[in-house]
């Protein structure tokens, strides 16, 4: 046979990228993958040691250096060399993360951590190489461009007129990369050149390879030539998933005789321009089927493990490192650098998506639970720290938000008599210049802890149940005995001021004898819910007032009716004295901004001061899923929707004046399972208690609610459906720095169905009403855009299935999942508020302010100061704002801080920060100063901003 010869130009080249593609965790947990990863490494480097013509990209993430030098940190040097000299890429990222499924913030802090680490070793790979997320987030170019990058690489979800190997993307606030796209395979489109041909070998000519390497060098010239028509180098993606290239891999490309190279992907993209003249413009997030699967519904598998995520990364991102930068005298970085690995090393794309094996989600639990804590500790640490001024019963109350805010914090505190009722106005707290602060009972403590008869020879036993001061988790006020009636009686409280004399009691005990009543007494408190001013990023306190002071009346209270009478009932839902609503009995609540009504089918009306009203609210849709962590995919055959309970009920709750609340309690029959076979669900059903909680408090403009049941069920996904006050032709939602406009279909052209659901993290609107959002949510307009769906949960028993209704290829192993059936008790929160804009405009700033005061609740710490200090004064941290600025990160960086704006918004805006500030400067997202800023009157910086641009800015007081 003769020579075949590849097509295209004599000064073209084939550039052969040896790679891998490296997932942390998958279908087998972390440290069975890193077994793999250090036997592999440990190969490759001493092959590139003994060849000097090898070169390899290590997948664009430096966790699989740091997870193989744990293993190994003698080769440290050895790798570190080979990187110097420009064969070994790695970086820019830490780990691969799903761009949808974390925050903006949690992008940043991945690729600044994954720049640094690898500058330790002697370069980082200045491309944004994305080879396998499920998607791209809008603001990838401005984040790449802000530090230093001028290349993407990606594969999955460019649309279908990109037809070029590269295109112009662009970012919302028109930033733009030049984006080189890896078609007809992605990261693994010339696996196949060098794989072992089954044929038997011909001769090799003098000079060159063998055909069987020019016959698949000129099959890929004739796949790829297409997509760079007007001439240069051809990118040759040799890796895939867990592999090492072949050994001879340099010998094979040396002899092949062909205009072919090995090189990294840095080096591929050294030789390639940034200019994006004549390129096809793509603007804001790639989410196309066309080419390649998009892999959505890992969106809402494991929905626990998105909850988790976003826990942590509010808590760190909003309440610890803001507390720690402007509150704290010692360091916590440590601490904080901890928390933002766990949070990085979650978001991995085979992570936090759940796509993989139950094993791998449990471990991702497990990192966030601890990324959770480290960021709870830094909180307690400062906290404390602030609460040591704070006298016992009273709180510190620090404020997330860079401006004034007036919230609702749970306390516990002393009751004020012992008539007080759950769900009355509670007692009176203050302010340290003397203000009464508005307050609610919303529980009463037990004050009876224990109360049992002993024989006196138990007493010694008795007595060892106190650990210094301490019973029964609280400490020792006053001890009495009396020897008439042998009742020993301990009065216990939160804090005591004197000091318990165990041994004084012991001898009084002496010659007891008979039988003796022992009582734990504690004194009377309640958990009230206070209304507390607080200023911007700052403290303030409150404390109890005179014994027997009553809270002061509220000008606006939350009210709660039964029928047509309003009611206040002296308890919880399930305390004495309240009685269950019957289904349609009325029951509604009323703030003054919105009046919230239960209906017969246990769904809600909402009703507006304007007047605007909507009913149907809260339907709850429960339908099949056959599909797998990938892809939902409903019964092909027959899918049988569960929509109208089988009993309704209405609970109330709590009555005002700040806080009013009733339950609905609906039953429904759901399918046990699905039926493959078949392809329907199974006929046999279970019932299902769904408990839905609607919440009002005084002076928000929201309805809050939380859906909770307990799910006995396989197969299946339920939905929260929401009608809107207009229909719809697109939604807008809020995710990584930047709100999204999106239609109401998806564009396919793969083997892939094409479903428009959606991810959103801090709110999703369309059509008037706006969801606010506590974690990453799939959502959907349905009903020709009347109608928002919202994923509560996916229960679904495979990683992948072979043949998936939805998917034509496999996405992984069919292996079996069944902790992914999510079985248990789940509850998701969400906000629910009514907006005024313009058809086909998103929602303004009043959205984007209530999403910040529903996603960063005031956080409040009890005192522990004497009894007899006076309350500390408010103290103000630094006050950010502007129309449309949002803050999303303040932390403490050498002997400044470090602010992260960004303006949520169409049109420019102007930002300000405001606190006797001497010193400002603009830096990029590295840290880097790109120009100094002027510092006005009172400490104060003003910072235009293009629409949708992020800031970062370093502040020295």
């Amino acid at each position: 046979m003769g020579r075949v010869k590849p097509e295209g130009r004599a000064d073209d080249s084939i550039v052969v990228v040896p790679h891998t593609h490296w997932d942390r965790e998958w279908y087998l947990p972390f440290q069975r993958f890193r077994i793999r990863l250090v036997s592999m490494l440990d190969a490759v480097v001493e092959q590139m040691e003994g060849d000097p013509r090898w070169c390899f990209t290590l997948d664009g993430q430096m966790a699989a250096v740091d997870d193989y030098l744990e293993v190994r940190p003698e080769n440290r040097g050895r790798v570190a060399a080979l990187v110097r000299e420009g064969r070994l890429a790695v970086g820019p990222w830490q780990i691969l993360h799903d761009e949808f499924l974390c925050s903006g913030e949690t992008i940043v802090r991945n690729l600044r951590l994954g720049l640094s680490r690898a500058e330790e070793f002697g370069a980082a790979m200045a491309v944004g190489y994305l080879p396998d997320q499920f998607g791209h987030c809008a603001q990838t170019p401005q984040i790449l461009l802000q530090a230093g990058i001028a290349h993407a690489c990606v594969w999955r979800g460019v649309p279908a007129r990109v037809r070029n190997h590269a295109f112009a993307w662009e970012a919302p606030d028109g930033s733009v990369v030049r984006a080189v796209y890896l078609p007809e395979g992605g990261y693994v489109n010339a696996a196949w050149m060098f794989g072992r041909d089954v044929v038997q070998d011909e001769p090799v000519p003098r000079g060159g390879a063998g055909p069987p390497l020019y016959r698949k060098a000129a099959e890929f010239v004739r796949r790829m030539r297409p997509w760079r028509p007007e001439g240069g180098a051809l990118l040759a993606m040799y890796g895939a998933d867990h592999t090492a290239p072949a050994g001879d891999l340099a010998d094979r490309i040396a002899e092949a005789g062909l205009p072919m190279r090995m090189d990294t992907l840095a080096g591929y993209f050294a030789a390639e321009p940034t200019s994006v003249d004549g390129l096809t413009r793509v603007r804001g997030e790639l989410r196309s089927h066309a080419r390649a699967n998009l892999l959505p519904g890992v969106i809402s598998a494991r929905v626990h493990l998105k909850q988790a995520l976003s826990r942590a990364e509010r808590l760190v991102e909003r309440q610890a490192e803001p507390l720690a930068a402007l509150w704290h005298t010692g360091p916590a970085r440590r601490f904080l650098d901890l928390a933002w690995r766990r949070i990085i090393e979650a978001a991995c794309h085979d992570s936090v998506t759940g796509c993989g094996s139950d094993e791998t989600a449990e471990q991702v639990a497990a990192r966030t639970a601890e990324a959770e804590q480290l960021g709870r500790a830094v909180c307690d640490l400062v906290t404390a720290e602030c609460a040591a001024a704070v006298p016992v019963d009273g709180y510190v109350v620090f404020n997330p938000s860079p401006w004034p805010r007036t919230g609702l914090v749970t306390l516990d505190v002393p009751a004020a008599a012992p008539g007080d009722r759950a769900g009355s106005g509670g007692p009176a707290l203050r302010t340290a210049d003397g203000r009464r602060v508005p307050a609610q009972i919303l529980e009463k403590a037990p004050t009876v802890l224990d109360d049992a008869v002993h024989p006196a020879r138990d007493l010694p036993l008795v007595l060892e149940r106190i650990s210094g001061n301490t019973l029964f988790g609280q400490e020792i006020r006053d001890w009495t005995v009396s020897a008439a009636d042998r009742t020993l009686t301990f009065q216990v409280t939160r804090r005591a001021e004197t000091r318990f004399d165990l041994a004084a009691l012991k001898e009084r005990l002496r010659d007891a004898d008979g039988a003796w009543r022992v009582r734990i007494l504690a004194d009377p408190r309640c958990t009230v819910a206070a209304l507390v001013e607080t200023p911007p990023l700052g403290l303030t306190s409150v404390a109890p007032a005179a014994r027997g002071e009553m809270a002061p009346p509220f000008d606006t209270p939350v009210q709660a009716e039964t029928g047509a009478a309003t009611v206040t009932p002296p308890g919880l839902g399930t305390a004495p004295g309240s009685r269950p609503g019957p289904a349609g009995a009325g029951v509604a609540l009323d703030n003054g901004l919105l009046r919230v009504e239960a209906r017969a089918d246990g769904t809600l009306t909402l009703r507006t001061a304007s007047g605007e009203v909507i009913e149907g609210l809260g339907r709850v849709v429960d339908g099949g899923d056959l599909g797998d962590t990938y892809n939902h995919a409903p019964p092909p055959r027959r899918d049988r929707l569960v929509d109208t309970p089988a009993s309704v009920r209405v609970d109330p709750v709590w009555p005002g004046p700040l806080v009013g609340a009733f339950d609905v309690v609906r039953t429904y029959g759901w399918p046990v399972a699905g039926d493959v076979r078949r392809g329907t669900r199974a006929e046999a059903e279970k019932d299902v208690v769904v408990t839905t909680r609607a919440e009002l408090r005084a002076g928000e403009p929201y309805l809050r609610l939380w859906v909770t049941f307990d799910n006995p069920c396989d197969d299946h996904r339920v939905r929260l459906h929401l009608p809107l006050p207009r229909a719809a032709r697109s939604s807008f939602a809020e995710g990584q720095f930047a709100v999204v406009e999106r239609g109401l279909t998806a564009e396919g052209g793969f083997g892939e169905r094409p479903v428009p659901t959606f991810p959103a993290s801090g709110f999703v609107a369309a059509g008037g009403l706006a969801v606010l959002l506590e974690h990453v949510t799939e959502y959907e307009l349905v009903g020709e855009g009347r109608e928002l769906a919202l994923t509560l949960l996916r229960s679904v028993g495979h990683l992948s299935r072979h043949r998936n209704p939805y998917r034509d290829q496999p996405a992984g192993p069919q292996l079996a999942t069944p902790r992914a059936q999510c079985r248990g008790e789940r509850t998701v929160g969400l906000a629910i508020m009514l907006y005024r804009a313009p058809d086909g405009e998103g929602p303004g700033h009043e959205v984007q302010a209530a999403a910040e005061t529903y996603r960063h609740d005031l956080l409040a710490a009890p005192g522990y100061g004497p009894r007899s200090a006076p309350l500390p004064p408010p103290v103000a941290g630094p006050e950010i704002g502007g129309r449309g600025v949002v803050m999303t990160s303040l932390r403490e960086v050498g002997d400044g801080l470090e602010v992260r704006l960004v303006a949520q918004r169409a049109t420019g805006t102007t930002a300000f920060l405001r606190g006797g500030f001497g010193e400002a400067a603009r830096v990029d997202l590295r840290g880097r100063l790109t120009a100094p800023l002027e510092v006005g009157p009172g400490g104060t910086v003003t910072l235009p901003l293009r629409p949708w641009e992020i800031a970062t800015v370093l502040l020295r007081r």
